[in-house]
């Protein structure tokens, strides 16, 4: 009985403590910044747009709000742009219009907001800012009063449409994904997981998270847990016990025919560009090389056969030229559960291995399927 009256008291602390999972310093910081400055040159934004800076309704409350989300929890699906500008504006019409027709305060503010709710959930743009939005216009009849339904346009529709776009840039430059609502990459996700996309989305409707996550989010965790699990049944294998060794590389001042000739002859997808003493510089993928020979800008003149092969000033292109420099790599004591990820996630089918800056193998997807089928056959049957 006691560990009964135990066990339900830990579970009811547990209910009440944070519920998300813990994050670094730097992303805590990389939140708190951004939301700093997105703000700051927000109110820049609209001190400078002709908005009436003696009402005191330019840089609202419910922008901090906005960016929380915007910054701090850029993947929500409450946080994406369509939720933001369409939730926070509409927000603003419905608050505006209940304002200016219901004088009592007690029945204005909540009309107000539950005005809001229905707007942003009928036009599928939920933001919860939007509800601070509705407030702050039924907190403020005599501004609203002056303002009218331009309320909805300058401070919330500019300063919101600032804000995201402030949002989008900042996250590209820290490396983050905003916006991430989009199912950008639906078919490499959803083939890998056995699921379509309207699969995904019953599966959040039944478990009623359509409001924390996208489809596009679930489907990545669902692959996540997944690779996870194929790396447990890999056992303790690392990088170093399933790359290919004694690779064939290039050089630097490889031209393009020279790559084109070592494709055609190894039959690699993809050729490791190192010094010569060894230093990983990158890798050419065929793929690429083959859009580059397809695609490239002719050279003015008479021949024009050679022209997809020469740079603008008529030098020749080289494999420093056309390498990928942005791969993920791994060291020879990295496990195959961390290189299940990259080869999925990154769009391309090789890891470098890379002990210090040396290059000592690859890893590619045949590599791991061959290894990893190569425990399976070693397990003893289990009944």
């Amino acid at each position: 009985m006691a560990v009964r009256v135990a066990d339900r008291l830990r579970g009811a602390l547990q209910s009440v403590g944070p519920s998300p999972s813990p994050v670094s310093l730097r992303e805590a910081v990389r939140a708190g910044a951004g939301s700093a400055l997105g703000l700051g040159l927000v109110g820049l934004v609209l001190a400078t747009s002709g908005v009436d800076l003696r009402t005191g309704l330019f840089l609202i409350a419910p922008f901090g709000a906005s960016a929380v989300l915007l910054f701090g929890a850029p993947n929500s699906p409450l946080a994406q742009p369509w939720s933001a500008v369409v939730g926070n504006t509409v927000s603003a019409l419905a608050g505006v219009a209940v304002t200016l027709v219901v004088s009592p305060g007690h029945l204005r503010i909540p009309l107000a907001v539950g005005a809001a709710v229905m707007a942003m959930v009928a036009c599928r743009a939920v933001h919860p800012p939007g509800g601070a939005v509705a407030m702050t216009a039924g907190l403020s009849p005599d501004v609203i009063g002056a303002l009218g339904f331009r309320f909805a346009l300058a401070p919330v529709a500019v300063g919101t449409i600032a804000l995201v776009v402030l949002a989008a840039v900042y996250a590209r430059l820290t490396g983050r994904r905003y916006p991430y609502r989009r199912f950008d990459d639906e078919s490499s996700a959803t083939a890998r997981i056995g699921l379509d996309e309207n699969e995904l989305t019953d599966i959040l409707d039944r478990y009623s998270q359509s409001l924390n996550l996208g489809v596009a989010d679930l489907a990545r965790l669902i692959g996540a847990a997944e690779l996870q699990a194929a790396g447990h049944r890999a056992g303790p294998l690392v990088a170093g016990d399933v790359m290919s060794r004694g690779l064939v590389t290039v050089g630097p001042d490889s031209t393009l025919t020279d790559l084109a000739q070592m494709f055609d002859t190894h039959r690699f997808t993809s050729l490791p560009v190192v010094t010569r003493g060894g230093r990983f510089l990158g890798v050419v993928f065929q793929l690429h090389l083959v859009s580059r020979l397809r695609g490239g800008s002719a050279q003015r003149g008479s021949d024009r056969r050679f022209g997809r092969l020469l740079r603008r000033d008529g030098t020749v292109l080289t494999a420093a030229d056309v390498m990928d420099t942005t791969l993920p790599f791994a060291a020879p004591d990295t496990p195959v559960t961390a290189l299940l990820p990259m080869l999925a996630d990154s769009g391309c089918d090789a890891v470098p291995v890379l002990d210090g800056d040396l290059l000592v193998g690859i890893v590619t997807q045949t590599d791991l399927i061959a290894a990893l089928a190569r425990q399976t056959l070693a397990d003893p049957l289990v009944d």
